[in-house]
Parts: C-alpha cells; sequence; structure tokens
C-alpha cells in the first residue's frame, strides 16, 4: 500500500539517514523522496510503501522515531511517483493551453484539498494573484516557501498570457458592435441588468438572494450564441455597481467548477475577485469596495 508523507526533519547530517534506517527496520520501502529546503529544518515528502493494514498512527509513529515532527500523511496511488519536475511542465502547458483552468490545475498540481477544511482542522491555504484575481488552494499539509514561489511563478505566467490575449475577453466599450453588426445595449433595473441586442436579451445578470448581511448572490448568464465577446465582463461590472447601489459590501458567484469562462470573465471586467473552488463547485467572491477602481 503507498502513502503520501510529508515531514519535517532537523538540518544537520544524518537526519535522512536516520529516517532511511527506521523505514528499512520496519519493512518500508521509500519509493519516491522530493526535498524542499529551509533555513533550519528541512520539509521532505516521500512516497511509502508499507505492509498491509498499517494506519495514519503507524506510520506518525516510524517517522517520529528518527526525530521528524509535523508529521501529515494520506494514501496514494502510483501517480504520486510521477517525475516531480515533468508534473510543472504538465501543469504549465494545462495553463498556457487553457488559462482559464488554472484553479483546477494548481489544486492537483500542490495536492490541495478540495474544499476549505472545517474550522479548528488544522490547515494551511496558499493565494496565488492572476491580474487581481485571488485563487486560494488548502491542504492540511503547509506549505513550503518552495511551493509558494513555484505558485507564484505559475500565476504570473498566466498573468502574461491573458493579457497577450486580453481583446478577447475585455469589457465593451460603449459604442463597440459586436458581430454583424450589433451593438448590446445594458439595461439596468432594481435588480440586475441586461444586455439586449435589437430587443432580445443575450444575458441577464441578477441580484438574487442574500447569502449574509452586506453579501448578495449573482445569477449571470450569457446566451452561448453571444459569448466570448466581453459581455459576461460588462455583466459583472453594472451588476456589481448596481448592487453598491443598494448598500451590498459582496457579491458571490457560484458556477461549475469546469466553467472555463469564470476567471476571463472576472478579468475582463476589471474587479478583483476571490475563487475557490469546493468539490465540483466553484465561488467567486466580488468585494464592491473595489468598485471605484473598475474601469468605466
Amino acid at each position: 500500500m503507498l502513502w503520501r508523507v510529508r515531514t519535517t526533519l532537523p538540518d544537520r547530517p544524518g537526519a535522512l539517514a536516520t529516517l532511511a534506517s527506521e523505514c528499512g527496520a520496519a519493512g518500508v520501502n521509500i519509493l519516491g523522496l522530493q526535498v524542499f529546503p529551509g533555513i533550519e529544518s528541512v520539509t521532505d515528502e516521500l512516497v511509502l510503501e508499507v505492509p498491509e493494514g498499517w494506519t495514519v498512527d503507524d506510520i506518525a509513529g516510524l517517522v517520529e522515531r528518527s526525530g521528524a515532527q509535523a508529521v501529515v500523511s494520506h494514501p496514494c496511488t502510483e501517480a504520486a511517483l510521477v517525475d516531480q519536475p515533468a508534473r510543472y511542465v504538465a501543469a504549465a502547458r494545462a495553463v498556457l493551453g487553457q488559462p482559464a483552468r488554472f484553479p483546477e490545475v494548481v489544486a492537483q498540481l500542490f495536492d490541495a484539498e478540495a474544499e476549505l477544511l472545517a474550522s479548528g482542522d488544522p490547515h494551511d491555504s496558499m493565494e496565488m494573484t492572476v491580474g487581481d484575481v485571488s485563487v486560494l488552494v488548502h491542504r492540511r499539509a503547509p506549505f513550503t516557501a518552495s511551493e509558494h514561489a513555484r505558485g507564484t511563478a505559475l500565476a504570473d505566467l498566466v498573468s502574461d498570457v491573458l493579457a497577450c490575449s486580453r481583446s478577447g475577453m475585455s469589457v465593451p466599450e460603449p459604442g463597440r458592435r459586436l458581430g454583424a453588426g450589433a451593438t448590446p445595449q445594458f439595461v439596468a433595473s432594481s435588480h440586475g441588468v441586461s444586455a439586449m441586442v435589437d430587443g432580445t436579451t443575450v444575458g441577464r445578470a441578477v441580484l438574487a438572494e442574500m447569502v449574509s448581511p452586506g453579501c448578495r448572490h449573482l445569477h449571470l448568464e450569457v446566451d452561448p450564441a453571444w459569448r466570448r465577446r466581453g459581455i459576461g465582463s460588462r455583466l459583472l461590472l453594472e451588476a456589481a455597481r448596481a448592487a453598491a447601489g443598494l448598500g451590498d459590501d459582496e457579491l458571490v458567484l457560484v458556477t461549475d467548477a469546469d466553467n472555463q469562462a469564470v476567471l476571463p470573465m472576472v478579468l475582463g471586467s476589471g474587479l478583483r475577485g476571490r475563487i475557490r473552488m469546493s468539490g465540483d463547485r466553484l465561488t467567486v467572491r466580488v468585494p464592491l469596495r473595489d468598485l471605484e477602481g473598475a474601469r468605466r
């Protein structure tokens, strides 16, 4: 049975050899090792093949006998043995091909938990920024300085790619004509805004129920034939202005985790946002205090 184990060892000669000796004596085979250096200690991630029936406590006892601390372990598959540089190259290729998949890709890359863990359950979070959009991933094992640097580098890569293609997802300026000579009109109501083309609704943003005081759900949709033209970004921006006018402090948009339009839409609106994945759902929170910084 395979387990992925992350632990902190004192940064002194022979520390890893002591761990290897303890594993050998217990009949545990070290199949993979990744080292994250630090100043006073070193974080090691190991893939161990352990005897059948071993538990989390058995593994913690084994590793702690070698002088290790902060042990976090969980069962894994042979996929954990994939070469780490190859994983990062594959992740870079994935985000270059589809930058909007960035939240999904980094969650898989860093073995992050799908959901924010319950209050009181020890965990760590890593925040990465793409443009003005914040992406958070969470897991029980602490993120190392090396992983923070790698996450930042990937986020910068996505920012550069999206900046090069910004024209394809920008907010339509007033009077800009989209496709077939049509100019969308954005019509506001008391609780939302609609995108109209020649009298036909092609998109709609509806300010829905309150999630909590000052925080409101937003339902946003764009006709498939009119997507990738900046309409969603403009709807989000106009809905944010309407919500601010009602005295709201934050908008929350919930969609499918594989929705590739969300990241470009938020970036194109000029608004700041915070994206979090939870299972098969993706949640975007837009604070309205930053509304003045959005393009007009």
